[in-house]
């Protein structure tokens, strides 16, 4: 009985301090990839955005198309 008591408190005390350890290590990746998914989700909508703003019979493309039928024009 006294060594699988042994046993038992040994594997729990395995179980908190590989917890312990993998929380000093993965806290600060964790932090990382908390900030790497914000900046790339913020760079999908930015791109999104820009994306949109510039579709086809927008006020911005029709404005670009402009431009370059005048640069092309001028440059024959």
């Amino acid at each position: 009985m006294g060594k699988a008591l042994a046993m038992l408190l040994a594997g729990v005390v395995g179980v908190v301090l590989v917890g312990w350890l993998a929380i000093k290590i993965l806290a600060p990746l964790l932090f990382f990839l908390i900030v790497g998914a914000i900046v790339i989700g913020g760079g999908a909508l930015l791109y999104a955005k820009a994306k949109r703003a510039v579709a086809p019979g927008t006020r911005n493309h029709n404005r670009i198309e402009a431009a370059r039928e005048t640069y092309r024009m001028r440059n024959r």
